[in-house]
């Protein structure tokens, strides 16, 4: 039992929060490429992802390892982002740290569903049963880079001297 939800029910939530927030998480990535807030979905984005982190602290086995440093940084992300997104309205500087710290966000929570994949999935598994091995290590670096490359674009497209940076809070 897991805050009094069988351990596998609760798993199945984390999961579904997850994938969810990695979905809207892109769809907001895709308005930022384009200069635009997307107010709905980046609330669905910032909610399910938080979540995604909190839900993911109880789970067996407890203590300090990987995945909780993990939803730990993704918390501190996470709650600068919202700082800079509805507290300061993305004034100044807020913009680009909004920006970064969304994007490190998703990338974070994108990083540990690529760790899931190959540990779960059947066809997955055998070509990196350690996580060591370079199929792994490869999709990772792949994916850094992916996001890294569109962080940069998005900080030239939302800021609001280089590019359109536009803050429709669209849905």
């Amino acid at each position: 039992m897991t805050w009094g939800i069988p351990t596998a029910a609760f798993v199945t939530v984390h999961v579904v929060l997850s994938l969810i927030g990695i979905a809207a998480g892109v769809a907001v990535l895709a308005g930022l490429l384009t200069g635009k807030t997307f107010g709905r979905w980046t609330t669905l984005f910032l909610v399910t992802t938080i979540l995604t982190s909190v839900t993911g602290f109880p789970l067996p086995p407890l203590g300090i390892d990987p995945p909780r440093i993990v939803g730990g940084i993704s918390l501190i992300l996470l709650g600068i982002a919202v700082t800079a997104l509805y507290v300061f309205r993305l004034a100044g500087a807020w913009r680009w740290i909004y920006t970064s710290c969304a994007i490190a966000a998703l990338y974070l929570n994108v990083f540990v569903g690529v760790v899931q994949a190959f540990q779960k999935l059947p066809f997955l598994q055998p070509l990196a049963p350690t996580q060591s091995e370079p199929p792994f290590l490869i999709t990772q670096l792949v994916v850094l880079l992916i996001f890294v490359g569109l962080g940069i674009r998005t900080a030239v497209v939302f800021h609001p001297e280089l590019g359109r940076g536009r803050t429709n809070a669209t849905t």
